[in-house]
């Protein structure tokens, strides 16, 4: 399965113990994670700036970069999302041909598919994978 993690779950895997944690390290492992260069920015800089975090000392991203397929987010014609930032996580979906979105983001959440990329929050994606 081809899947883009979402800012917010990857920021939650690096900053709390739990659901999200568990998702990036282990559970999403065997499936091609996609992301793309401003995804990557965005993450980081959340990082730095609300959790004085230093990316560059930071395990599971350095395993990110060396795993994850990188695209260049596909241009969209128009704006889809409520807010218009979460138009990359779909660019970089529909680039990387992706299956799913995982995200806790309820302005991405509530388009449900895009594209025919379903939209799953984290619970969700377990559920998913959990009945293959």
């Amino acid at each position: 399965m081809r899947v883009v993690l979402d800012t917010n779950v990857l920021v939650a895997a690096v900053v709390a113990d739990g659901l999200c944690r568990d998702l990036v390290r282990v559970r999403v492992l065997p499936h091609s994670i996609i992301t793309s260069e401003p995804l990557f920015r965005e993450l980081r800089a959340t990082l730095r700036s609300k959790f004085a975090a230093d990316p560059d000392e930071l395990p599971l991203l350095s395993q990110l970069n060396d795993e994850a397929e990188i695209v260049r987010p596909a241009r969209l014609r128009e704006r889809v999302c409520r807010d218009k930032d979460d138009d990359v996580v779909l660019a970089t979906a529909v680039a990387g041909m992706a299956d799913v979105i995982v995200t806790g983001d309820d302005d991405l959440l509530v388009l449900k598919e895009f594209r025919g990329i379903r939209i799953l929050s984290p619970r969700r994606f377990l559920e998913l994978l959990d009945r293959r």
